[in-house]
């Protein structure tokens, strides 16, 4: 038995935690994952069950939503990886394994206090050999855990199961680890009193009345699924089905909802088939659509994305799209390990705000950017990767900052600095790619598309924004400096020292006092660095980040309208010119460097303290040139002839 005042005591933490969490739906979302994931406080990853692959579990549960008690018999057929005269899976010692077999035989076993069901096997299983075991066992699953719950809706009895990440063994025998899905599938065979509906992953495919109060139904799902998307409830569901997905692509979504709301909410979740056509165009078919998609209501605020199921605490907007978006980016690509949740929460949070900006526009989706980057920058330090201490830290791991909000915007500046193109593209391909696909990523991975796709080296992108911590904050000074251009100068200051600095495209506005309007993108890649930008009237106001594109905060801007004294007498010679040209400087001004700019500011020329050059190969029309100099910066135009 487990000290249960230490796991009470975690358990009061965790709910002192939830208690302080704003009462938004978005926090609620986040609630229930971290809800779901609070025993990772005490739970090792458990080396013992890592020398087999498991290929399918029948499962078999009777239950009753009335009482915290599960019956079951779980038969697992697996393949060995090495040579093994004994296979462990992960079971809570609460629960009793009345009896092991294969090919009805019986076998030697023991339960141990590290929550491990050990079987001895009858002969050396060889590597690459099949086999099959079938565990009888039962017992009344910890109801602190929260991984199998009964309560009661309206008066009603009803039974949830919320597992993830490693909550599974709490009431079923199996292996947890993010190293191996289920390659076959499962069926799921649930036998519970007759007047409740009963519902699990993947299709309905039978109920038999077992003329004794109860009923068998019988569900199939035949895509791989870790342990932690498995799950099981049980009530007196009403069940309203839709339609979904267009030609020989379509599929049910099956919603069981509570009777005494399901006429309010429908027209709520009647909002899923649009949200899944959106991404079904924007990203590929849904993963699961030889199956369904649904949902069923639960007891919890939020939801989880159990595959082809979501169980839902409500039915607004963006829970609905959070979730879904999750049989994508977690359920058919699981996150490879606990340092990688990013790549389920972070991405799941971005897409539905895709769904803010395909369904309300672009202005929505601004003020969606604005309060992401306001709760990223709440503080100044937090990386999306996790360390290995972050893992055992449940509200690390489930941090809404971090993992959700910060990883939500990695995404949008991967897409603003690659463009939609190419990022979407990226998304698609590593939906696709079948060493991914239906299996497990890690964070290099997904780098790795990227990079492929656009052709662009990311590391330093992913070492600023994924692996290390902060943001930067933008001073930009810009001059008028002469009729038809600016000069802009930015610096940058990084939150935190793991990041020397963000090599960041800076989104900048110019308003003229008539409200015309520019808007320019930066590429800063060091301090101090100039650029001359062509502007048709004179700017009266500058704004960074005005769309909120990128990460950043406590950005401040200086706007002048005069240049300096000693630098009005500054010239070029001769002027128009077709080979040399040279300047005149003022006693005290010294060039410290120039750079020359075509019509449509593009970089033509650079060079440091001369103050003559060849210009001869430069096409013949009008040309700028920025000097910087000890005493400011001076933008001049000259003709090349």
């Amino acid at each position: 038995m487990k000290n249960i005042t230490l796991l009470l005591l975690n358990f009061f933490a965790i709910s002192t935690a939830f208690a302080q969490q704003p009462n938004s739906d978005f926090d609620k979302i986040v609630e229930a994952e971290m809800k779901a994931g609070y025993n990772l406080t005490s739970f090792v990853a458990n080396l013992n069950t890592g020398n087999y692959d498991v290929t399918h579990h029948t499962l078999e549960f009777s239950v009753d939503p009335a009482v915290q008690f599960v019956t079951g018999t779980v038969t697992t057929t697996f393949t060995a990886k090495e040579s093994m005269d004994s296979v462990t899976f992960d079971l809570n010692d609460d629960l009793n394994v009345t009896s092991v077999t294969q090919n009805g035989s019986s076998l030697t076993f023991t339960q141990n206090d590290s929550d491990e069901l050990v079987i001895t096997l009858p002969t050396v299983l060889t590597q690459g050999t099949e086999a099959t075991v079938v565990i009888s066992y039962s017992g009344e699953p910890a109801w602190w855990q929260d991984a199998f719950v009964t309560s009661e809706h309206a008066g009603t009895p009803i039974l949830w199961t919320l597992s993830e990440p490693y909550g599974a063994k709490e009431w079923w025998p199996c292996k947890q680890d993010l190293n191996d899905k289920v390659d076959d599938g499962i069926d799921v065979y649930i036998t519970a009193p007759s007047e409740y509906t009963s519902v699990s992953n993947g299709l309905e495919q039978s109920q038999q009345d077992n003329e004794d109060g109860t009923t068998t139904t019988h569900f199939l799902h035949t895509y791989p699924i870790p342990a932690y998307l498995v799950a099981i409830a049980v009530t007196n569901y009403t069940i309203y089905t839709q339609q979904a997905g267009s030609g020989e692509n379509t599929f049910p979504i099956v919603n069981y909802l509570y009777p005494e709301t399901a006429t309010g909410s429908q027209p709520f979740i009647d909002q899923t088939v649009g949200i899944m056509d959106f991404y079904e165009d924007t990203f590929e078919a849904y993963p699961f659509n030889n199956e369904k998609y649904g949902h069923a209501q639960c007891g919890f605020g939020g939801g989880m994305e159990h595959t082809t199921v979501s169980f839902m605490g409500g039915f607004g907007r963006e829970l609905i799209a959070h979730e879904l978006a999750h049989q994508w980016f977690g359920d058919k690509i699981t996150c490879g390990s606990w340092k990688d949740i990013w790549l389920n929460e972070g991405f799941a949070t971005y897409v539905s705000g895709l769904v803010v900006e395909h369904q309300d526009g672009d202005n929505e989706f601004r003020n969606w950017k604005f309060n992401k980057v306001l709760s990223i920058t709440a503080a100044t330090d937090g990386a999306v990767y996790l360390t290995d201490q972050d893992t055992l830290n449940v509200g690390r791991i489930f941090s809404t900052r971090l993992t959700y909000n910060k990883g939500a915007m990695v995404l949008h500046m991967l897409r603003y600095k690659l463009g939609d193109t190419t990022f979407y593209q990226a998304l698609k391909n590593y939906l696709a790619d079948e060493a991914l696909a239906y299996g497990y990523a890690k964070t290099p991975d997904f780098q790795t598309h990227l990079e492929e796709t656009s052709g662009t080296n990311l590391d330093e992108f992913f070492s600023d924004w994924v692996y290390n911590q902060g943001y930067p904050s933008y001073q930009v000074d810009v001059l008028n400096a002469s009729s038809g251009q600016v000069s802009v100068t930015i610096n940058q200051t990084q939150s935190h020292s793991s990041v020397d600095f963000f090599e960041m495209p800076v989104p900048i506005r110019f308003t003229g006092a008539n409200n015309e309007v520019l808007n320019v993108v930066l590429n800063n890649t060091e301090n101090n660095q100039q650029f001359t930008v062509p502007v048709s009237f004179t700017i009266q106001e500058v704004d960074v980040n005005y769309n909120f594109d990128i990460v950043s905060a406590n950005n401040t801007t200086t706007l002048k309208n005069q240049e300096f004294s000693l630098l009005q007498g500054v010239k070029l010679y001769p002027n128009p010119t077709s080979n040399q040209l040279s300047v005149q400087l003022p006693q005290g001004v010294v060039v410290e460097k120039a750079v020359f700019y075509n019509t449509l500011g593009q970089t033509v020329l650079e060079s440091s303290t001369q103050t003559s050059w060849n210009v001869a190969k430069l096409s013949a029309g009008i040309h700028f040139i920025t000097l910087v100099t000890n005493q400011g910066s001076k933008q001049l135009k000259f003709i090349k002839q």
